[in-house]
């Protein structure tokens, strides 16, 4: 039994992470099985998200609280009492038809009804005054896109600039796919209840949730062993579980050679920033393949990385041959040079690290010889643009449902497959899908896929596998992009800033 206390929650969200019909089944076990009443679960969550409120915005004292006519409008009911009692000023704007309130819900609005809140209609309000807006109109279980008065009412509330706080999930959120069904809340917080829905996390998740907060409601830890969780979130402890200290006695051999293959004319800064972020990430030996042209370049930038220049048609199997594991794709281009250097990286049985117009030489490959592309033994890191080639459909097609389209990246060519993005999700056939929460829009500039190829190509050759070294990579990744934004800003943040966080990270 948990011995958390019923009104507590947190910021550290727990690795669980469900959907909207396996949240449903905690909360039906709760109550049916652990003999927890209803309405005590819906009092516990909204006192927490008023805890929660009081602690974000502790000035605040206009409330204005927006409910729609299910469980989700409840919580936002028990809310505007415990205000009441408060002595805060608090009103209601009734979106959804009370006389259609059922079960809990309506006794929550009884209770607030009976402390003399203020309630009335949405037809006509019009928003003035508020310190803090709270958005319990539509919960988990919305199918559809949002309709009736509810659009009004969430670009009501997105118009206005008050902070908003989400009540389990920002309203017109899909919490299964992280899509916005029609229109939906941007929140500056959101707090989630029982089950981390996985759609918080990933796709338009992170931007409309804002500070996500947990709190479990003080379920009984049986409940959630009866329920398999839909996805899983990699965390630091994870991570550091698979970078032990070394043994006092290692040697560069027993930590891998990464042959990164790449850099057409114009573009070998992609490998030196492939080949770097190997090296600090721990590679015993990194060797580049690349245009002569760039040998010079890259030697004088890093020289511990062994740089050779290959024309076009040149064999690269002698190197091949010395690797543990090849990172393919930075800077290789469209052209024959690279389309060369791939067939040659793909005949091989080395576990390869697939990026960048490696992934565009895929797609076409996809389309001459389907077979040819479950190879299996490769890691796959597009983001949503060359996924959507990779599948022949169009980028918002794999936004729409990112798990969807993580599972049918996998299916198609096998390995391990990472979809970046807000919440970088990553799948290996017959493993849970992973979500990355490290990481910032400052990333979205020229190079991060680069290095983040030289992570994953470091800790595949210190022996990890292809799905532990592609989580882990991502969580790296992102992390030193943290700390590189923490101490710099978003705004201008360079790939080859996050070198020395990275060094650090692999360190702790």
């Amino acid at each position: 039994m948990s011995v958390e206390h019923p009104h507590h929650y947190t910021k550290q969200l727990p690795t669980a992470l469900y959907t909207a019909d396996k949240t449903r089944e905690l909360d039906r076990i709760a109550i049916n099985e652990e003999g927890i009443p209803g309405f005590e679960l819906m009092s516990r969550a909204g006192k927490i998200a008023f805890l929660a409120m009081q602690e974000t915005w502790p000035q605040a004292e206009n409330i204005v609280i927006y409910c729609g006519a299910g469980n989700n409008a409840g919580d936002g009911y028990v809310i505007a009492a415990l205000a009441k009692h408060a002595h805060l000023s608090v009103e209601v704007v009734q979106v959804g038809d009370p006389n259609k309130l059922k079960g809990d819900a309506l006794t929550a609005y009884e209770e607030a009804k009976a402390a003399d809140v203020t309630m009335g209609p949405f037809t006509g309000y019009q928003l003035k005054q508020a310190d803090v807006i709270v958005d319990a109109l539509l919960g988990t279980g919305l199918t559809g896109e949002v309709r009736g008065d509810y659009p009004l009412a969430i670009t009501q509330i997105n118009q206005h600039a008050a902070p908003v706080l989400a009540i389990d999930i920002p309203s017109g959120l899909c919490s299964d796919t992280g899509q916005v069904l029609g229109s939906a809340v941007d929140a500056q917080a959101t707090v989630t209840f029982i089950g981390v829905k996985q759609g918080l996390l990933t796709g338009r998740g992170p931007q409309l949730c804002g500070e996500l907060i947990f709190g479990s409601l003080a379920v009984p830890d049986a409940v959630y062993g009866k329920v398999p969780r839909a996805s899983e979130l990699v965390d630091s402890n994870w991570v550091a579980s698979l970078l032990p200290p070394r043994p006092r006695d290692a040697h560069k051999g027993q930590n891998g050679h990464v042959l990164v293959v790449g850099g057409d004319l114009g573009m070998g800064g992609a490998v030196a920033m492939a080949a770097e972020a190997a090296g600090r990430c721990g590679a015993g030996l990194v060797s580049v393949i690349t245009r002569p042209e760039h040998v010079a370049g890259i030697i004088a930038r890093r020289p511990e990385c062994m740089v050779l220049g290959v024309d076009e048609g040149s064999s690269i199997e002698f190197a091949i041959e010395k690797a543990s594991v090849i990172v393919a794709g930075p800077g290789i281009g469209r052209g024959r040079w690279g389309a060369f250097l791939l067939e040659q990286v793909l005949a091989s049985d080395l576990p390869v690290v697939l990026d960048a117009d490696g992934l565009n030489y895929l797609s076409i490959l996809a389309e001459q010889s389907p077979q040819a592309c479950q190879r299996g033994n490769w890691v796959l890191t597009p983001h949503p643009g060359e996924a959507a080639r990779l599948l022949g459909c169009e980028t918002a097609d794999i936004q729409t449902n990112r798990f969807a389209s993580l599972d049918q990246l996998m299916r198609v060519f096998a390995g391990t497959v990472l979809l970046k993005g807000a919440g970088t999700l990553i799948q290996e056939h017959g493993k849970l899908a992973q979500l990355v929460t490290t990481g910032n829009p400052g990333m979205a500039t020229g190079g991060m896929g680069d290095v983040l190829s030289g992570v994953i190509g470091a800790l595949v050759a210190q022996g990890l596998s292809l799905f532990e070294a592609t989580c882990a990579g991502a969580w790296l990744h992102g992390a030193a992009a943290d700390i590189a934004a923490q101490s710099s800003g978003e705004r201008g943040l360079l790939a080859t800033d996050l070198m020395s966080p990275l060094h650090q990270l692999v360190n702790q």
